[in-house]
């Protein structure tokens, strides 16, 4: 006779966590670097699964917020140098300069 082990709910991963009860880490406009490379999971239309997308480093600005299974925020940010929109959860990207569009 074998006996399974139960997994026990504390072994939760961030990713359980559901971030819409707070409200999202960027504002739209804000600049961003990208935490790490992201390459296409083969969501992004017209390029093959597996290209690489954005460089660990790459910098963007934050074009609009949207929600992804109703648990994470989406950030579409505009990497601008490549000419790309990518789509990425706030544990991938690190704030540049939160005063870069502060008014005069």
């Amino acid at each position: 006779m074998t006996t399974a082990k139960l997994k026990s709910s504390s072994s939760r991963t961030s990713d359980d966590v559901v971030e819409l009860i707070h409200p999202p880490a960027f504002e739209e406009g804000q600049k961003v670097r990208a935490l790490r490379t992201v390459r296409n999971d083969g969501t992004y239309p017209g390029v093959p699964t597996g290209t690489e997308m954005i460089q660990a480093g790459d910098v963007g600005y934050v074009k609009s917020i949207g929600t992804y299974l109703q648990m994470y925020y989406i950030y579409a940010i505009d990497f601008y140098e490549r000419r790309i929109v990518v789509g990425m959860r706030a544990k991938e990207l690190e704030l540049v300069d939160s005063r870069c569009n502060d008014p005069k």
